[in-house]
């Protein structure tokens, strides 16, 4: 009997940790294959392996939130974790757009050291003005995929019809003469496919996630010289981070530091893995020289530099603080 009875105490004690235990609802638009997928994985894994009681359930493929409507229910504690482009929410917040800047970040080196600079500084002050906290930083480079012709420099794009992720580079594209089409990554394949689009400007990972190479007849891929380059964290709403125990705030915060690491060595490996997967499928691999990424450079200065200026408030100061990263 007495046996019965401890082993009854045991199973209601396992029963009310399983019952008070946290879970924290993630959700992104990336597939589960996808390098920002498996931080996510990484985090939830680490942080389960440390037995503080808490618990985070993925859910990607925009199976929760679509891909540009994360930020707003982050911010309002109706979502607790999201990783996207952070340029997604540049609309609610015009300082994300700096994220997304043309010929602003030179690698994936030179991004990790703006994303540890003043200017991420003010940049996660307004994160936490509204409700968000940074847990894991990351950049991202990209290319140009086209269905017609090769995309290097700014009269490449003259007529035809492109995504691109964010505002700045909408901006930059446009004065070289292209028309806009502006949807979420997730949205590129049907789109070429249905010939909404001629081509498109994303990151090298939703390049290959996507299986863009099945639509593509040419791709310039991020090498030495790269023009794209995006910020995209994963994000906590900070009163659900804050309500956590100390120990689940330092399981959370240790598996992300770790996580960070790796998806900054992963990136380096997208940009490469990418190339071979569009060469396997037999498109064309073109390349952008250091002349191509001036003169694109040069537009964006007349261009979606000034314009993210006036329409920021602060503009100048963030954007000299980007421009003062070496």
């Amino acid at each position: 009997m007495i046996k019965r009875l401890i082993a009854a105490g045991v199973f209601a004690t396992l029963v009310a940790g399983t019952a008070d235990a946290t879970t924290l609802k993630l959700s992104h638009q990336f597939s589960e294959g996808d390098v920002r997928n498996k931080v996510a994985q990484m985090i939830a894994d680490d942080v389960k392996a440390a037995n503080v009681d808490l618990d985070i359930q993925i859910y990607p493929n925009q199976t929760l939130f679509k891909a540009r409507e994360q930020y707003t229910p982050l911010s309002r504690g109706q979502l607790d974790m999201t990783i996207l482009p952070l340029s997604y929410a540049g609309g609610q917040r015009p300082e994300y757009n700096l994220t997304l800047m043309p010929g602003l970040v030179k690698n994936l080196d030179h991004g990790n050291r703006l994303a540890h600079s003043p200017f991420m500084a003010d940049i996660e002050k307004i994160l936490n003005e509204d409700d968000v906290k940074t847990l894991v930083h990351g950049y991202l480079a990209g290319g140009f995929g086209s269905t017609k012709n090769c995309i290097t420099k700014p009269a490449d794009v003259k007529g035809l019809t492109i995504r691109a992720a964010g505002k700045s580079f909408e901006i930059m594209l446009a004065s070289a003469g292209a028309s806009i089409s502006s949807m979420a990554s997730s949205e590129i394949y049907s789109a070429l496919q249905t010939g909404v689009l001629d081509a498109a400007n994303t990151s090298s990972e939703s390049f290959l996630s996507y299986r863009l190479y099945e639509q593509l007849k040419c791709y310039t891929p991020a090498g030495d010289t790269a023009l794209w380059f995006m910020y995209q964290p994963l994000l906590i709403n900070k009163t659900t981070f804050d309500d956590l125990t100390p120990a689940q705030q330092k399981a959370l915060t240790d598996a992300s530091a770790k996580a960070e690491t790796w998806y900054l060595e992963q990136a380096k490996l997208g940009d490469a893995e990418t190339t071979k997967a569009f060469e396997k499928a037999g498109v064309k691999i073109a390349t952008m020289s250091q002349a191509d990424f001036d003169e694109w450079r040069e537009i964006a200065k007349k261009s979606s530099y000034p314009a993210f200026v006036k329409s920021t408030p602060d503009g100048q100061k963030l954007l000299d603080e980007a421009l003062a990263v070496q």
